[in-house]
């Protein structure tokens, strides 16, 4: 039981940690963002969308269409997120108001386009791409060490992509010039001016990165849920992701612990119910413990976090 709770933990904590750092790195430049839960959801929609047209091309057992479709979910979501990056920095819209604006629009607008799309170009009436089981990784050797071996069983391919991706924004974040600028906007954009650094053109590309990440978290979302693209499977994870960043003061490392808190309790409340043998209408007693848990958290912990000194502050060039 340990172990499937330490394995579908992972694979449901990964995602919502590398929408977090994305999340980190839009409001670390300064932009509030609230539209994750978007980004994912219209990234998942173009990267599902390729999935399904090369899935003929190619046939089932061909790998090009899965990966295919985390590129384009990359590119979907990175692209969406430049409508919120317009609206808040170009014409300096209330950024909390776009972002609620920009998640209704990505689901109305995935709704709409999934629909039309099955109807137009594969026959059927249904509000969902089918994308198929994705493959699973064990890794021999590793994977017999007792407890800690879990890690290592059983893993989606796109587990490892997130954990690669997740070091290098973590070296660009704190390691490099552009990370250095991009928290130097977040905190006094004016005096990063008059240093010479390009605000507007540093936050839309943290919002354009937070987009791209969340691309990912959305294709991994519909290959490891119900192995379907489906508008409305991710109400809720943007959020939760966050809360995660939240907690995690800004910062990645602590934001993945936040994470890792909201997988395992997803996945331990269901190993328990089914250790139980109770009737699987009890999962949905289980479904809404993450969020429980990040309203403690933030209850407790937010008193103590330190946010960007200019997250949500409209910057204005020409205002001192």
């Amino acid at each position: 039981m340990l172990d499937m709770i330490i394995i579908d933990g992972l694979s449901f904590a990964l995602p919502l940690f590398i929408m977090a750092i994305g999340g980190i790195f839009s409001e670390k430049s300064g932009v509030t963002n609230l539209a994750l839960e978007g980004f994912q959801g219209f990234g998942a929609f173009i990267g599902a969308l390729v999935v399904v047209s090369l899935s003929g091309v190619f046939g089932a057992a061909s790998r090009v269409p899965y990966y295919a479709g985390f590129v384009f979910a990359v590119i979907g979501g990175g692209m969406f997120s430049l409508l919120h990056a317009l609206l808040c920095i170009k014409f300096k819209a209330d950024q909390v108001i776009s972002g609620v604006v920009m998640n209704i629009l990505a689901l109305a607008l995935t709704s709409f386009l999934t629909k039309s799309l099955n109807t137009s170009l594969f026959g059927n009436n249904a509000n969902k791409f089918v994308l198929g089981a994705s493959e699973r990784i064990t890794i021999p050797g590793l994977s017999e060490i007792p407890v800690v071996g879990a890690v290592f069983k059983e893993v989606y391919p796109f587990e490892i992509i997130i954990v690669l991706v997740a070091v290098v924004m973590w070296y660009v974040l704190y390691k490099t010039a552009y990370g250095m600028r991009l928290r130097a906007c977040g905190d006094n954009p004016h005096s990063a001016d008059a240093a010479g650094i390009n605000v507007y053109r540093v936050r839309t590309l943290a919002v354009f990165i937070s987009g791209c990440l969340s691309g990912i978290a959305g294709m991994s979302f519909a290959y490891s849920i119900t192995a379907n693209f489906s508008p409305d499977i991710y109400l809720g994870y943007g959020y939760l992701s966050i809360a995660a960043l939240i907690f995690g003061n800004w910062s990645i490392l602590p934001a993945l612990f936040a994470c890792l808190i909201f997988g395992f309790a997803r996945s331990g409340g269901a190993a328990v119910i089914n250790q139980l043998g109770l009737p699987s209408a009890y999962n949905d007693l289980v479904r809404p413990l993450p969020y429980v848990l990040t309203l403690l958290l933030l209850v407790f912990f937010s008193k103590h976090n330190r946010s960007p000194k200019a997250l949500g502050q409209v910057y204005d060039k020409g205002r001192r």
